[in-house]
């Protein structure tokens, strides 16, 4: 073989040298870097040796190599090519079958698509018959609707066709006993009646029925309808027992025959009875009237200073003001009209005396003590001393009223501050007992010494219905003012289309009364009322006079509530009462119509001024729905803000005044005040009084006061003359404040008028005197006395809840126009001292109903948010808000500041949280537990009864912790928690709650006390909702019985204690003393007693009465019979 150097590269070629390590004999050799393949490799050497060679001869050495490298590179060529064969089989395999698979993919594809369609098509018409089928729906649930309220329609016109059916039985039933008993009194008195079927002749002839047996005229089905099974079976009762000092029927035995109808005349005219009597027996301040001389001025002075003031916080914790009127020097006693307007305001008058009277002061003190025809407290103070003796005026006037009036007697010996003390010691108790009526037993006292639990009367009437007296209050007052007239302004065709309306067939939409402003409104309809109540005593009247624009009287949830209270009042039921205003208005149809089933005679609801509601359209809708039966509604609006919907309705329009009312009415103003006018001034009044601004009654009414103000000390022609240039209501007020202004000694006092009528105009609800002598210390006693009296006078300003107000609402137009039009920034200004009043207030803890009322009404006027928000945040403020059932008002608020119910929710209870971690002592762990309560029936009312139970649960341990686990205030607790739980149907958690409740009440109180009854409700009112009807009729009939007796011995079911100690010193005012009205009155009162098996006080009336009509010099011999038949059953 030939050697390795054959395969060197030439010399020249770059490469690495290899040495031998084997050693010996080796020889370095260069291997080039690169060697090109064996194939070509062997080609090129086999290229070069032919080349060298001719004939082309290979060498052997050379020959032997290239062999094997062919056969090498051959064999590796064909494994190559086996291999890419190989692979190139495989992926045509590969790529045929991805080529299958694709081809089958495809079709797997298109079939889906097809599938994919066919769903979509599916789809859309599955979608178009859901569409159609919520269609369908949709008018299936109108028809419905429609049918439901068709239903609704015809129902409500079939009971009120059943009702004036039945109604019509029961005159023919009521005239078919009548022709009765005159047919029996013929025949006892011998008159033969003579029988139509033996009589020859037609003439004369009566066709007699049997008592008790029922005439063929009604089988014959005459009134197209037979009346029901239980209004004949009512219709046909009789009841016995004594007999009614106003009946005329002649009875056999001691007893009369009293049917259903005489017994609701007699029930629903106690109920309603309406008596106007004097401001101060219920005006809302206690009004401390001082009669004292120079000797005993340092009593008054002390008692003013150091002692006023705790009288003032204990009327306050009841919601009443406190004033104390004194005139300390002759210089500073205003006029004797003055003194004598205060005397009769004054709810007890003090008369402090010491060994001289001075003669200025003797007429005052019979004005007092000797015409006292109310009988109010007076108080007589009387320090002695040893060794001398009092004058002889003194002595006779002691004497004199001891004979004649019941004042009690201070006859102190000692020092000036003991006899201060006395005073307040007697003072405190006067107040108490005999002016607010706070008759409470041992244990009342013990569980109402708390002065959060003043508010605890109504709730034990009520339930949980929160009841706010100043409402009604001012209503009363209201009604009162409206009734005050010295003629009737010929309203007598008024009269009778109102009576019309009564009598008219049912169903009849509200008579709207309209007219212009001070047009005789409110006259016309408070002077039918009291015509109503006196010859339709079984008439049941609702009556609201609204107020000023954004007064509380304004508010239509406030309207609805009261309403709706007095419903239930009537109908003597006691349930929850919801405070939702849009539950209100759904609520209080269904009142109606469940009293309006009970009674039997007619009920008219009455709303004054009914177009200064806000949006009184959306909250009166129930006005246009269907009514009862025996329902008449009566509205009274200006012609000028009616709304239009409701001019389609029948309208009594008040036409102006015509020549002889004018004249009438002005000529009974002079006369009060000893005014006379000659011929030549009545023609120019009446000339003047011919437009329809100047011939409306409240115009001619204040022109004849301002007349007779200034006819005895001024010209009339000249006031005439003023008169004639005012036009209009308005301006003639701006002159009667000019002449106040004129009369007014000092610019001091002009200022201070301006500030009253400025600070009253820019209240919610009016001032009261005791806040303006706080917001003017400057203001005295006796000039304070006399701009009242003169714009009290004027018809300027009245009296309502013992707050100031304008007596009118073009007086308020007036004061706005003379002093706040020019600067606006005037109504900002007293807007803001009345926020720093009543702010000043609230940082010392004085939370009164008024700051409560005032503050953050004033934030909401003045669009301060911030302040608003801290406001309700006082836990104290939203609390009497919302305990005096202002819940409308504080949602309405919280809606300002911009929070839904939840986050008002949890601000409340984060406040808690706070005042709670302040909370030291027994004292104040009670009143957070009243605040945790508040908080939680609060919340109830919101519907968010899983966020109530917390601070119910809170409250009812802390009473348990600090009070004790058998506390009645627990059981509140207990009840208030049961409530929610029965809001959440959780039926048996509040059962056990109201049994606890109930256990702790009987055990606290009796098991005759309101708060069991009340306990008894609730239970009765669960086990109805879990159809327990046994259970609970029992229980219902226990719990009326309780109430039954504890209204008779409350003597009201509204339990207000001034009426309960004055009801019939009230009737002996209205009827006059020793006079037969007022001894039917009180023979009516003892046959309720009686039946009612109140015997002691059935006794105790039928005694006075008898001794009454005995004395009378005009008794009938009739009634006098019946009282005597009466006394000895």
């Amino acid at each position: 073989m030939g050697t390795a150097s054959s395969l060197v590269s030439p010399a020249g070629a770059v490469g690495e040298v290899i040495e031998d390590t084997y050693g010996g004999g080796g020889e370095a050799c260069e291997i080039p870097v690169e060697v090109k393949p064996k194939a070509r490799l062997l080609r090129g050497s086999l290229r070069r040796v032919g080349g060298s060679r001719p004939g082309g001869l290979i060498g052997a050495s050379f020959k032997s190599t290239a062999s094997v490298q062919e056969l090498e590179c051959v064999a590796e060529y064909e494994r190559l090519r086996k291999e890419y064969e190989i692979f190139r089989v495989s992926k045509n395999n590969e790529v045929a079958s991805m080529v299958k698979k694709e081809a089958k993919l495809d079709r797997e594809n298109k079939r889906l698509r097809a599938e994919l369609q066919a769903l979509q098509k599916t789809y859309q018409k599955i979608l178009r018959e859901k569409e159609s089928a919520l269609e369908a729906k949709y008018q299936a649930m109108e028809r419905a609707a429609t049918f439901e309220h068709d239903r609704d329609k015809v129902k409500r016109q079939f009971k009120i066709f059943r009702e004036t059916k039945e109604n019509e039985i029961q005159d023919l039933l009521r005239a078919k006993r009548e022709l009765e008993a005159k047919l029996q009194r013929l025949q006892a008195q011998g008159i033969q009646v003579f029988d139509p079927e033996e009589s020859d002749s037609d003439d004369n002839c009566t066709d007699v029925t049997a008592t008790g047996v029922q005439s063929e005229y009604w089988n014959g089905g005459v009134l197209g309808s037979e009346p029901s099974m239980g209004s004949m079976m009512q219709l046909q009762q009789s009841f016995r027992g004594p007999e009614f000092a106003h009946s005329s029927i002649d009875v056999e035995g001691p007893f009369a025959n009293i049917n259903r109808d005489d017994w609701d005349a007699a029930v629903a005219s106690l109920l309603q009875v309406t008596p106007l009597f004097s401001h101060s027996l219920w005006s809302n301040t206690v009004r401390c009237y001082i009669i004292s001389t120079d000797e005993t001025q340092p009593e008054v002075n002390i008692f003013v200073r150091s002692y006023s003031p705790k009288l003032q916080r204990v009327c306050e914790t009841m919601g009443y003001f406190f004033q104390v009127i004194n005139f300390s020097t002759e210089n500073e006693r205003p006029l004797q009209d003055v003194r004598k307007w205060e005397i009769e305001k004054s709810s007890l008058v003090i008369l402090l005396l010491h060994l001289t009277l001075p003669s200025c002061l003797l007429e005052d003190c019979e004005e007092a003590f000797l015409r006292n025809p109310e009988e109010k407290p007076r108080l007589i103070y009387h320090r002695r001393e040893d060794g001398r003796v009092s004058s002889v005026a003194v002595q006779q006037l002691i004497e004199q009223i001891s004979y004649v009036n019941k004042a009690k007697m201070i006859d102190h010996v000692g020092g000036v501050e003991d006899g201060a003390y006395e005073i307040y010691n007697c003072v405190e108790k006067i107040i108490k007992q005999d002016i607010l009526g706070c008759e409470m037993t041992d244990l009342e006292g013990k569980d109402l010494g708390n002065k959060e639990e003043s508010t605890a009367p109504e709730e034990e009437v009520f339930g949980d219905v929160l009841w706010d007296a100043h409402d009604e209050q001012e209503q009363m007052e209201a009604f009162q003012q409206a009734s005050n007239s010295t003629c009737e302004l010929g309203f007598e065709k008024y009269f009778e289309r109102l009576n019309d309306l009564v009598a008219a067939p049912a169903p009849i939409p509200p008579l709207l009364v309209s007219g212009g402003p001070g047009s005789g409104k409110s006259l016309l309809l408070s002077k039918w009322i009291q015509l109503q109540q006196k010859h339709s005593p079984n008439t049941l009247i609702l009556y609201h006079f609204v107020g000023r624009p954004l007064s509380t009287s304004s508010e239509s949830a406030l309207i609805i509530k009261r309403l709706t209270l007095k419903l239930m009042q009537h109908s003597w039921l006691v349930s929850p009462l919801t405070l939702d205003p849009a539950k209100l208005l759904e609520e209080f149809p269904r009142w109606l119509e469940k009293l309006s089933a009970r009674h039997q005679g007619s009920i008219i609801i009455i709303i004054d001024s009914i177009d200064q509601i806000q949006q009184a359209e959306k909250h009166m809708k129930w006005l246009i729905d269907p009514l009862p039966v025996n329902v008449r509604v009566i509205v009274s609006v200006n012609v000028e803000t009616c709304p239009q919907a409701w001019r389609l309705w029948p309208t009594l329009h008040l036409d102006p005044l015509n020549s002889k009312d004018v004249k009438s009415l002005i000529s009974a103003e002079c006369n009060s005040a000893n005014v006379k006018l000659t011929k030549e001034q009545e023609k120019k009044l009446e000339r003047h009084c011919r437009s329809a601004t100047t011939c409306n009654a409240l115009y001619v009414t204040l022109l004849g006061k301002t007349i007779a103000c200034v006819g005895n000390t001024g010209n009339i022609d000249e006031i005439l003359q003023q008169c004639c240039q005012c036009q209009d209501t308005v301006s003639l007020y701006r002159l009667v404040l000019r002449s106040i202004q004129e009369s007014l000694q000092s610019d001091k006092e002009k200022g201070l008028l301006r500030e009253i009528l400025c600070v009253i105009g820019v209240s919610h609800n009016g001032v009261s005197e005791s806040e303006l002598t706080e917001l003017y210390p400057e203001l005295t006693s006796a000039v304070l006395a006399s701009l009242l009296h003169s714009l009290h006078k004027m018809c300027l300003l009245t009296y309502s809840c013992g707050l100031l107000k304008f007596q009118h609402l073009q007086a308020w137009e007036m004061v706005k126009l003379e002093y706040m039009e020019a600067d606006e920034n005037v109504i900002s200004a007293y807007r803001q001292k009345l926020v720093e009043y009543f702010t000043m207030q609230l940082s010392q803890d004085r939370v009164t109903w008024r700051s409560a009322d005032e503050l953050p009404w004033l934030f909401q006027q003045q669009g301060d948010k911030q302040k608003l928000h801290q406001c309700l945040l006082n836990l104290f403020v939203s609390q009497n808000l919302y305990k005096r059932g202002h819940f409308a008002e504080l949602l309405s608020y919280w809606q300002l500041v911009g929070k839904d119910k939840s986050s008002m929710a949890a601000e409340y209870f984060d406040s808690l949280k706070e005042y709670e971690k302040s909370s030291e002592g027994e004292e104040s762990m009670i009143c957070l537990a009243d605040l945790y309560e508040t908080l939680g029936r609060f919340l109830k009312d919101l519907g968010l009864l899983s966020q109530a139970v917390a601070p119910l649960q809170r409250s009812l341990e802390i009473r348990e912790t600090a009070l004790d686990p058998d506390h009645p205030r627990v059981a509140q607790s207990l009840h208030q928690l049961a409530g929610v739980y029965v809001q959440w149907k959780k039926f048996g958690n509040a059962e056990q709650l109201y049994k606890q409740a109930l256990e702790i009440s009987e055990n606290a109180y009796g098991a005759e006390h309101p708060r069991v009854a009340r306990e008894l409700d609730a239970l009765a009112t669960l086990y109805q909702k879990q159809n327990k009807y046994e259970q609970a009729e029992q229980l219902r009939k226990k719990s009326f019985k309780i109430r039954q007796k504890a209204a008779r011995q409350k003597g009201s079911l509204c339990g207000f204690a001034l009426l309960r100690q004055r009801a019939l010193q009230l009737e002996e005012l209205t009827l006059g003393k020793d006079t037969p009205d007022n001894a039917r009155t009180l023979n009516e009162l003892g046959v309720l007693y009686y039946l009612q098996n109140n015997l002691d006080s059935k006794q105790i009336l039928l005694r006075v009465s008898k001794a009454e009509l005995g004395t009378s010099a005009c008794t009938d011999v009739t009634s006098f019979k019946i009282l005597m038949n009466n006394y000895v059953v």
